[in-house]
């Protein structure tokens, strides 16, 4: 990059948000400016950014009128969505190239539509017979197979996730959550994985395999691994998706087989530990994004595990 970037980062309150501001901040070679805004200023942004401002809510006739005046006022150059809600809103108005002429680092159309819901998740991997676990919207659920999973069709994350395990959890859960699926219960047989996976516009494809640990919902723990099936995998995956840009695909091995049981259309809670470690998708993509060469891929093998922790900010 010739220039010193300028770059607004939404939802800059949350640790993916956060994650992706401690990156372009470790870049100041890159970016004169990083700025975050969120619907609050209660969050430790403002330890990160060069500045953190209040936006309503994305579905608020007012979002994008504000966020405009941040882009026009601060001259940014480029804007990184974080959260679902404003991607499905970016999505939505056709916002996913440019916002009225900045350039938006988000997965290309396909991915999105695919990962978004987890119901068409599973009807596109069933349609190129990828392994997947067995998905039914949950009023459609007539097996008397449990544990069965239970989680929104259109969330991520373990907090909309109930194991139920029988029919009279599952006629509860039918109740309270009708738009949610039921999802066949992967035994943890070989481990589970989160995976980056990023394609240029060339169709150049890059990948890091990262065994994990939930804990409190988040990965708590793991380690890079080289796993030659996974890599084949995921790399067909993008082909089919017509990938451009950066996603998180999650999955499990059974049998010494990968099924993957979710794709989430967006950089992932890891994507902080994944640039430590030489996966830098968040520059991949800005760079790919403005046409510029790609930085080259040089994994660093000294930096093979990663441990959540916690910081603690005073004001």
């Amino acid at each position: 990059m010739k220039n010193k970037l300028r770059v607004l980062i939404t939802g800059c309150g949350g640790d993916i948000g956060q994650s992706i501001g401690k990156i372009l901040k470790s870049k100041p070679e890159l970016f004169s400016l990083v700025i975050g805004a969120d619907l609050h200023k209660d969050h430790a942004g403002k330890f990160i950014f060069d500045e953190c401002h209040i936006v309503p809510r994305c579905y608020a006739d007012s979002y994008q009128f504000e966020v405009l005046d941040l882009i026009k006022k601060n001259e940014i150059d480029i804007v990184i969505p974080i959260s679902e809600p404003e991607l499905r809103q970016m999505e939505k108005h056709q916002y996913q190239d440019d916002f009225f002429g900045r350039p938006v680092i988000m997965a290309n159309q396909q991915a999105l539509n695919v990962g978004f819901d987890k119901k068409m998740t599973s009807d596109f991997l069933a349609h190129y017979e990828l392994p997947f676990p067995e998905t039914f919207l949950i009023s459609d659920y007539h097996k008397d197979k449990y544990p069965v999973l239970i989680k929104s069709r259109d969330g991520s994350g373990s907090k909309s996730i109930h194991i139920v395990n029988n029919q009279d959890e599952l006629r509860f859960y039918q109740k309270i959550y009708p738009d949610f699926i039921a999802q066949e219960f992967l035994i943890d047989q070989g481990g589970e994985f989160t995976c980056g996976l990023f394609r240029s516009i060339s169709g150049e494809i890059r990948d890091v395999i990262l065994k994990r640990k939930l804990m409190g919902g988040f990965s708590g723990f793991g380690s890079r691994e080289e796993h030659p099936k996974i890599s084949e995998l995921l790399h067909e995956l993008a082909v089919l998706l017509d990938l451009r840009g950066s996603i998180n695909v999650q999955l499990r091995l059974i049998n010494d087989i990968p099924v993957i049981f979710e794709i989430n259309p967006r950089f992932s809670s890891t994507v902080l530990f994944r640039h430590m470690m030489g996966y830098e998708d968040v520059i991949w993509s800005i760079q790919d994004k403005l046409n510029i060469p790609l930085d080259s891929f040089q994994l660093n093998h000294s930096i093979n595990k990663f441990y959540k922790g916690f910081s603690e900010y005073v004001d």
